[in-house]
């Protein structure tokens, strides 16, 4: 099986910044993408950034310039500094992984969901 692990959400003044960090661990033979998503109060969840096994990235055009995603590809975890946060920001952040067992499957594979809130 494979497991993600969500860390560093909590709660932040606005123009604060926050790093979240998810570990995949299991019977990994290796992770193509890994991805942040969110969902807010009322909100769908939404892409927020996404980079692949080489490195490219994408964000949503909310996030950019602000957030930065970065991977380490020897230890099958990905980061999301976010910097200047917004209220608009806050929402559970849930890690998302495109993994090949070393079983032979592929599939997706979710975190549990951390909290961000950004709040005076």
């Amino acid at each position: 099986q494979v497991q993600l692990v969500e860390s560093g959400g909590g709660l932040v003044q606005p123009g604060g910044s926050l790093r979240l960090s998810c570990a995949a661990s299991g019977s990994i033979l290796a992770i193509e993408n890994m991805g942040w998503y969110r969902q807010g109060p009322g909100t769908q969840r939404e892409l927020v950034a996404a980079i692949t096994f080489g490195g490219t990235t994408n964000y949503a055009d909310s996030v950019k310039g602000r957030f930065t995603i970065s991977r380490e590809n020897n230890k099958n975890t990905v980061a999301l500094q976010m910097n200047s946060l917004k209220p608009e920001d806050t929402a559970v952040y849930f890690c998302n992984a495109n993994a090949i067992t070393t079983y032979g499957t592929r599939g997706d594979y979710w975190g549990q969901g951390t909290q961000v809130t950004v709040s005076s």
